[in-house]
């Protein structure tokens, strides 16, 4: 039984990223196809397709590399874990490494990244950061 959903995803992705793999696959969700949409449109991911299947669709995600094979994520990290959810208002999130990075967050208007956030201005659950 999977507890975090979410930490899985990050975990599989920081595993395939370490052995220079191209794509990763993934029970898929809602929320983990809306952290895959973030990736790639902030340029960490190139795509993602989810593929019906009987008993659970499958997500897979397409990693995106630098010209000589340098790894566009250096690090994921899970910041609001179950046993301890952490929520921010727009005015009191920090950029990543000076906006390198990004936070991606749960908000009332849906998964975003910290930019986002930033035109839309409103907060949220912070579920990871990714830099």
């Amino acid at each position: 039984m999977m507890t975090d959903p979410v930490a899985d995803m990050l975990t599989r992705i920081r595993n395939a990223n370490a052995i220079r793999q191209g794509r990763v696959t993934m029970p898929a969700s809602k929320l983990r196809v809306s952290i895959a949409s973030v990736l790639v449109d902030e340029g960490f991911a190139t795509s993602f397709e989810v593929l019906e299947g009987d008993p659970q669709s499958t997500l897979k995600l397409t990693l995106k590399y630098g010209p000589d094979g340098e790894r566009l994520i250096r690090a994921i990290d899970r910041v609001s874990k179950p046993g301890c959810r952490r929520y921010t208002s727009i005015t009191e999130l920090p950029k990543v490494l000076r906006g390198l990075g990004i936070f991606i967050l749960s908000t009332p208007k849906g998964v975003v990244s910290d930019r986002k956030a930033r035109e839309l201005n409103v907060g949220g659950e912070v579920l990871c950061k990714v830099y």
